[in-house]
């Protein structure tokens, strides 16, 4: 019987990790926090905090929106599936500084500013796509639910999809 090393996926590990250099030039993570950090206006989410006297500090709305709209941008939509995110991926945790906002801050966020975080990530996706980095993927920003009438015997199967 060969001789192999032992391993054991059920442990912790202490693992030093530059935040910077886990989001690499090139990719969709690097655009999405070189254009927030440098050309995105953020003005527009700093009139709802009055925390300037006191109070509990807020996350940034810049880092808030790193996390969600790269979130979305890979289909994550749940707000505490993004704070799992950030808990547990490095690209996540790179966004964020190794900061994990909770799903709750997460959700207010959003609600507070739905047309705003739309607006700026048509615009993050737009300059991706004048880039290249999108690869022609399908983005759904909207939201829309929409009603069918279709049953389960006259919708067909995948099987009966002609192939391309």
């Amino acid at each position: 019987m060969p001789n192999f090393k032992k391993y054991n996926y059920n442990q912790d590990a202490m693992v030093v990790a530059n935040f910077e250099t886990q989001i690499q030039p090139g990719a969709f993570e690097f655009t999405l926090h070189h254009l927030i950090d440098n050309h995105i206006d953020l003005a527009a989410f700093h009139d709802k905090y009055t925390n300037e006297h006191g109070g509990r500090s807020a996350y940034d709305p810049a880092l808030l929106l790193k996390i969600i709209l790269f979130a979305y941008s890979r289909g994550i939509t749940s707000s505490r599936d993004i704070q799992w995110q950030c808990e547990n991926d490095i690209i996540f945790k790179a966004l964020s500084c190794d900061s994990v906002p909770h799903f709750t801050s997460i959700a207010s966020f959003v609600s507070l500013y739905p047309d705003t975080i739309e607006a700026v990530f048509e615009q993050v996706l737009l300059v991706c796509d004048q880039q290249g980095l999108l690869d022609n993927e399908l983005f759904a920003i909207d939201g829309c639910n929409m009603s069918s009438n279709a049953s389960k015997e006259h919708s067909g199967t995948f099987a009966s999809f002609p192939a391309y």
